[in-house]
C-alpha cells in the first residue's frame, strides 16, 4: 500500500489540502484540542501534514506518523513555517507496530488515526489498537475514522465497523465517548464516513503500583532486586534501538545488556575504596567494598573469575560500543553470562504479581562461546539470550523512569545501611550515593575532547556547532540532550561549543529552530572527528542503541542527526525540559 501513496504523493497532496482540516473532522470538534490548554498529539498516517498542521495551529505539540518516504517529505515541507512555539516533528513510522513512537516514551493527549483504519488487515487491528493504546496519557483521547467504501484505483480495503472498535475498547478498558457519521468531502457517492472517539480513564497506573511494591514491600535479602529494577530503568531511558516487539503484548531487550547495566552498578559498589573489614579472614573478599547482601561468608553469584579478570578496569569502561581483545574478550563473556544467569536464577525468580507464578520478568538465556575479540553491541548483547518483560511495564518504566530512580536508589541505600559491615565502617550518606551515581558527568567527555584537540594540533578550525564561531582553549564540550536530564556521554551527544553558549544553554535542550540552523555544523564536525577514525563504529553502535527509528547497521551521519532531533523533542516533551532559543 504504501507503493501507491510514494507514486501519487504530489496528485494526494494537492486533493487532501483542497479541503480544510476543521471541515473534515467537524463531527468531533467538542473534542479538539484549544489554545488554552496545550496538549501533545499524534496524527497516524499523517499524509503531507494537513491534519498535522491544523493541530499545531490549535496549539499542540505534534507528532506526524508517515510511513511513505515522498509523502513525508511534502508534509515536512507544508509543517516547517509554524510559529516558534509550535512545531511538528515526522516519524517514519508505520500501524501496526509504531516502533518508532514507542521508542520516544512519550504518552499523548489526542491520537488522531485518519483515513488508515480500512488499510490494516483485520487479523493486525488487534495489535494495533493496543499499541495505540498504550500511547495514551491518563484520559487521553484516540480518535479513528473509519472509510465505507470501495477504492477505484487500486487500493486496498478491509471492512471497517463501529462495533469492532467497541469490542477493542471493551478489552482494553477504554470509554466510547462520541460516534459521528459523515458524507465525503470528495463528494464520491460510494464513500461515507465514521468517526470514533474514545477515552482512556485516568484510573491511576497499575504497572507503576507493581514496581513500588517491588521496591518497599518485597523481603530483600541482597540488593539484586533493586539492581535488576535499575537496571531496567536505565536501558529504558537509554537505549529505545534495542527492544524488540514480542507481538503478543510483551517486549524483549537482549539479556547481554541488561548484564552489562548490572555490572557496571556493582563495579562501583565492590571497587568503592574504603577500608577492609576487621574481620576479613571470615568476609567473602567480594564484601571488601560495600556490603550488598546479608551474608557476608558467601560471595555473590556472578563475582567469579570473569569478574576478577577484569578487576583493573572501571564502571565506565564498561561501555557501549567498547572493544575488548585477547584474555579481557574472554572476560567479558564470562562476566556478562555470569551475571545473566544470576539475574535468571535470582531476582526475576523472586519478582512476581499477586501470584507466585506470575512472574514479573522471563529470561531466555544462551550459552556464549568466548571470542579473542568482542566488541560490545547489539548483536553480542542479543547473543545471550532474552530478557522479556510486559509491554505496559517496559512503556511505564520509559515514561515514570525519572521518579522511578530515586525512590530505588533511596531503597538501596537504606538497604546498605541496615548490613553490619557496612555501620561498623560508619559509611555515611555521601559514600551510598557517590558509590552509586550512574556516570561521572566529566569523564567519558575526555574522548570527544581529546579528539577535539587532536584535530586542533593539526591546524583544524574548531568551530561550535550552535554559531559556527571558532572555539578558544577554552571551548566546552556540550551535551544536545543535557546529562541533568539523559546522562548520556555518547559521542553523538557531544558536541563542541563556546564556555558562553554551554552555559547560556545550561540544562536546556536545543530548540527546534537551533536544530535546523545547527544541522551542517553538528554533521561537520561528526564527519570530521569520527568519519575516518576507527572510533567510527563506536559511534554507530551507541547512535543504533540509543536513539529511535536507527538500524544496527545505520552508516549515515545523516540518519543520526535526524534520529537526535527525534529524541531531542521526545526527551523534551517527555520530561517537561525547557528549550534554548
Amino acid at each position: 500500500m504504501t507503493d501507491f501513496y510514494e507514486s501519487q504523493a504530489e496528485e494526494l497532496a494537492a486533493q487532501y489540502n483542497a479541503i480544510a482540516a476543521p471541515s473534515v473532522h467537524d463531527s468531533w470538534k467538542d473534542y479538539w484540542p484549544t489554545q488554552d490548554q496545550p496538549i501533545t498529539a499524534l496524527d497516524v498516517g499523517a499524509g503531507t501534514g494537513r491534519d498535522a498542521k491544523w493541530l499545531a495551529e490549535l496549539g499542540a505539540e505534534v507528532y506526524a506518523v508517515e510511513p511513505a518516504q515522498a509523502m513525508r517529505a511534502i508534509g515536512k515541507q507544508y509543517t516547517q513555517y509554524l510559529n516558534s512555539t509550535t512545531h511538528v516533528t515526522w516519524l517514519d513510522d508505520a500501524l501496526p507496530g509504531l516502533a518508532t513512537t514507542h521508542q520516544l516514551g512519550l504518552r499523548f493527549d489526542l491520537i488522531l488515526v485518519s483515513a488508515v483504519w480500512m488499510h490494516i488487515p483485520k487479523g493486525e487491528r488487534q495489535r494495533a489498537f493496543r499499541k495505540l493504546t498504550n500511547l495514551l496519557a491518563p484520559n487521553g483521547k484516540l480518535v479513528i475514522t473509519l472509510r465505507h467504501g470501495e477504492f477505484t484505483d487500486g487500493r486496498t480495503t478491509h471492512g471497517v465497523s463501529v462495533s469492532e472498535l467497541e469490542a477493542f475498547a471493551k478489552h482494553h478498558g477504554m470509554l466510547v465517548k462520541h460516534v459521528g457519521t459523515d458524507g465525503d468531502q470528495l463528494k464520491r457517492g460510494n464513500v461515507w464516513w465514521e468517526t470514533v472517539v474514545l477515552q482512556l480513564p485516568d484510573d491511576g497506573s497499575g504497572e507503576l503500583l507493581k514496581v513500588r511494591h517491588a521496591l518497599v514491600n518485597d523481603s530483600k535479602s541482597a540488593t539484586y532486586k533493586l539492581a535488576l529494577l535499575r537496571s531496567l530503568v536505565r536501558i529504558a531511558d537509554t537505549h529505545a534501538g534495542c527492544v524488540v516487539d514480542k507481538s503478543d503484548g510483551r517486549v524483549a531487550i537482549p539479556l547481554g545488556l541488561v548484564a552489562l547495566y548490572w555490572a557496571k552498578q556493582y563495579k562501583k559498589l565492590l571497587q568503592f575504596p574504603i577500608q577492609k573489614p576487621v574481620n576479613a579472614n571470615e568476609v567473602d573478599p567480594c564484601h571488601w567494598g560495600i556490603q550488598q547482601a546479608t551474608n557476608t561468608s558467601r560471595g555473590l553469584g556472578f563475582v567469579k573469575e570473569g569478574w576478577r579478570t577484569l578487576g583493573h578496569l572501571q564502571a565506565d569502561d564498561l561501555h557501549i560500543g567498547g572493544v575488548f581483545l585477547a584474555e579481557e574478550a574472554k572476560a567479558i563473556s564470562s562476566l556478562l553470562s555470569d551475571s545473566a544467569k544470576t539475574i535468571k536464577e535470582m531476582p526475576v525468580k523472586h519478582l512476581w504479581h499477586k501470584e507466585k507464578t506470575n512472574y514479573l520478568f522471563e529470561v531466555n538465556r544462551r550459552s556464549v562461546r568466548k571470542a579473542d575479540s568482542v566488541v560490545l553491541d547489539k548483536t553480542y548483547f542479543e547473543s545471550f539470550g532474552e530478557f522479556i518483560l510486559d509491554e505496559s511495564l517496559w512503556q511505564c518504566f520509559k515514561v515514570f523512569g525519572s521518579w522511578i530512580e530515586p525512590l530505588i536508589v533511596n531503597q538501596w541505600v537504606a538497604l546498605m545501611q541496615s548490613y553490619p559491615l557496612n555501620a561498623k565502617r560508619q559509611l555515611s550518606q555521601e559514600h551510598y550515593r557517590a558509590a552509586l551515581a550512574w556516570i561521572d558527568a566529566d569523564h567519558d567527555t575526555s574522548q570527544a575532547r581529546k579528539r577535539a584537540d587532536e584535530l586542533r594540533k593539526d591546524g583544524y578550525d574548531l568551530r561550535s556547532v550552535w554559531s559556527g564561531k571558532l572555539v578558544s582553549d577554552n571551548y566546552h564540550m556540550d551535551h544536545c540532550v543535557p546529562f541533568a536530564h539523559w546522562p548520556s556521554n555518547d559521542l553523538w551527544n557531544l558536541l563542541p561549543t563556546t564556555a558562553k553558549e554551554n552555559l547560556s544553554k545550561s540544562d536546556k535542550v536545543p530548540s527546534q529552530a537551533k536544530l535546523i540552523k545547527a544541522k551542517a555544523q553538528v554533521i561537520s564536525w561528526w564527519q570530521d572527528a569520527w568519519d575516518n577514525s576507527s572510533t567510527k563504529s563506536t559511534f554507530m553502535i551507541q547512535s543504533a542503541m540509543a536513539l529511535p527509528g536507527l538500524s544496527g547497521e545505520v552508516n549515515s551521519f545523516d540518519e543520526v542527526y535526524e534520529a537526535m532531533t527525534v529524541q531531542v523533542r521526545g526527551v523534551k516533551d517527555r520530561l517537561l525540559v525547557r528549550e534554548w532559543v
